[in-house]
């Protein structure tokens, strides 16, 4: 981001808005010396009071982005054309920073290219319905209790982070790796996890209903209070533990289970093709609630 460039279009919008630098402040529960530092280009105002500038000076968010070519509106709601009498050069888009913050009751729903940087960072109740958060890195972030449904999250890296009590409903997280970290209470079901990697993680009391996957691959992870309900194809369980995990109304094909004693996995309503049989067989699996499919 450009400092002088971001508080030059917040003088031109604010000034348009015929607002002094002390009637902005005041709209934004901030002092007039914060509104001029913003105007100088000696500091910027992080997103949320972006979000909020836009709205008062009746601009698109879009507009502090540094390549935006749009219209203002007055209080009166007057649009001016802002153009450029010379030829400019192509300006590099404004990408959002949103690491080692504190994101307490945020919505960012509906949001684009939220990926670049959201590391270190606490977020707690906060929205992000229908967002793109494709190829987004979360390293060594708290997350709770908030709402990603229907988001876009594939090609993600989560690493060394609390998620807990998180919907993650109808997500795709597709090709995301999920390491080190502690997987809490997390509703994932409808969640599309094709592709994706859990390891070295501790997962417990989430739900995965209706949740599809495919060549998705558990390594060195602990699974505790956790109940499988769906379909599960070409995946893999590597030197993985259970305790409290069950496996019900599944259907299981082509899934290795490479973890010496499965014992303590339940199994009710569940079908297995052949190859899936003798892996749980040959852990000792409790194979009552399990029926071979046939060739």
């Amino acid at each position: 981001m450009e400092s002088n460039l971001i508080g030059n279009k917040i003088t031109d919008a604010r000034k348009k808005a015929n607002l002094s630098q002390a009637q902005l402040a005041e709209q934004l529960f901030i002092s007039p010396q914060a509104v001029g530092k913003w105007e100088r280009g000696e500091s910027l105002p992080d997103i949320l009071i972006l979000t909020k500038l836009a709205k008062i000076l009746g601009v698109d968010l879009n507009y502090f982005s540094s390549d935006f070519e749009s219209t203002i509106q007055t209080n009166e709601q007057t649009p001016i054309l802002e153009t450029l009498s010379l030829p400019q050069k192509p300006a590099k888009k404004m990408k959002w920073d949103l690491s080692q913050g504190n994101w307490i009751d945020a919505d960012f729903s509906g949001l684009n290219k939220l990926s670049e940087k959201f590391s270190s960072s606490n977020m707690k109740n906060c929205k992000f319905i229908q967002s793109d958060l494709t190829g987004i890195l979360l390293k060594s972030n708290n997350v709770d209790g908030c709402d990603f449904t229907n988001s876009e999250i594939q090609n993600s890296r989560i690493q060394s982070s609390n998620i807990g009590n998180n919907s993650f409903k109808a997500c795709h997280l597709n090709e995301a790796e999920i390491s080190s970290s502690n997987i809490l209470n997390n509703n994932f079901s409808e969640a599309d996890l094709s592709g994706t990697t859990f390891s070295s993680s501790y997962v417990s009391k989430n739900t995965f209903l209706d949740t599809l996957f495919f060549q998705t691959l558990f390594k060195s992870s602990h699974f505790y209070d956790t109940i499988f309900e769906g379909k599960m194809d070409d995946c893999s369980f590597e030197n993985c533990s259970f305790k409290r995990v069950t496996f019900q109304n599944a259907t299981l094909t082509n899934t290795f289970f490479k973890c010496g004693s499965l014992k303590k996995i339940q199994f009710i309503n569940c079908k297995v093709d052949r190859m899936t049989y003798e892996f749980l067989r040959n852990g000792k699996a409790d194979l009552s609630g399990v029926e071979l499919i046939s060739d």
